[in-house]
């Protein structure tokens, strides 16, 4: 017996196709959220959130803070997803990144009030004295769902064994981004890319490196036109993907233009020509999340629709594996 981890870098899965017919009744199958991972630290006082980075984000979404009551005296560790819904009740990513980058206690207050945020429970990892991280995923379900975990701005979402299918068709029909299938012998293996958990993609979406930006024209000049996309090579160059320049709204366009305007170096971080003379080149530490119908043979995204920031991801993570580059 020992008291829980201090930190825990989240389990991650593997990019992957649905297991096949005859694989699939040692899986269970959970809808993929569209939001950022987040695990929850409950010392019997006082709720921590940490994304899969190890960064501290409590602060940003105050509405959280009660899960604690609901976990009761004993100590917890929980990894789940932060999400935020549309008009229509569907995760956005685009409505949470109003929460997002918020360090200062009364601006999150006044965003949660306006666009509240809730937190997915889908693992446990520490309960009391006892961690069950080496424990198969169905016991470690059940102690899930023994703790109960239904409140105002949480929740346990269901899980679906041996029905891949009908959840993958499920998740379609109600506009999700797909599936995640997780093997109900697997442990949980702390900062782990494991191919026990496969997340399965219903849509052509991934996260890309910010190398610079191209200058607006028209209604956005003197401001960001596109941001110039690229993968992180082994020696530690960009592999340009292309530019993206739709999904902005004037405000996170404005932020963007903050937040890169220090990066700013007269140097390409891209290991190849960029097709415009007036790029402006950046450090290459941005992360953001970009949705698009395909990729050329050249690996040239075509029709980009960038979907916002992610706090959770660093240029190290896509060289690790988080993207496909084909």
């Amino acid at each position: 017996m020992a008291g829980p981890p201090p930190h825990v870098v989240p389990m991650l899965a593997t990019a992957g196709p649905l297991p096949d017919p005859a694989s699939q009744a040692d899986f269970t199958f959970e809808l993929k959220w569209d939001g950022i991972r987040a695990v929850v630290h409950w010392d019997g006082a006082a709720v921590r959130l940490e994304t899969r980075n190890l960064r501290d984000v409590t602060v940003a979404y105050p509405e959280l803070a009660a899960i604690g009551s609901a976990l009761g005296r004993q100590a917890a560790v929980l990894d789940g997803e932060i999400v935020a819904f549309d008009d229509r009740g569907v995760p956005s990513f685009q409505h949470l990144q109003e929460r997002m980058h918020v360090a200062d206690p009364r601006t999150a207050a006044e965003r949660a009030a306006r666009v509240p945020a809730c937190w997915l429970a889908f693992d446990v990892l520490h309960v009391g004295e006892h961690s069950t991280l080496a424990l198969p995923w169905t016991e470690r379900r059940a102690v899930l769902e023994s703790l109960a975990l239904a409140g105002p701005f949480w929740a346990t979402p269901p899980t679906f064994p041996g029905s891949g299918d009908d959840t993958l068709a499920a998740a379609r029909s109600q506009g999700l981004e797909g599936v995640v299938a997780k093997r109900m012998a697997s442990p949980y293996i702390p900062g782990a890319r494991s191919r026990d958990w496969v997340k399965v993609k219903l849509v052509a979406r991934d996260e890309f490196v910010v190398g610079g930006w191209l200058p607006g024209e028209g209604s956005r000049a003197g401001r960001i036109g596109a941001l110039l996309l690229g993968l992180p090579r082994s020696d530690a160059a960009l592999d340009f993907v292309g530019a993206v320049g739709t999904g902005f709204t004037d405000a996170e366009l404005a932020r963007l233009g903050r937040e890169l305007a220090g990066d700013v170096t007269p140097s390409s971080p891209f290991a190849g020509p960029v097709p415009r003379r007036d790029a402006v080149f950046v450090v290459p530490r941005l992360v953001v999340d970009v949705e698009y119908r395909q990729r050329t043979d050249a690996g040239i995204l075509r029709h980009p629709s960038y979907k916002g920031t992610r706090i959770d991801k660093s240029p190290a993570d896509l060289a690790a594996g988080d993207t496909k580059r084909s």
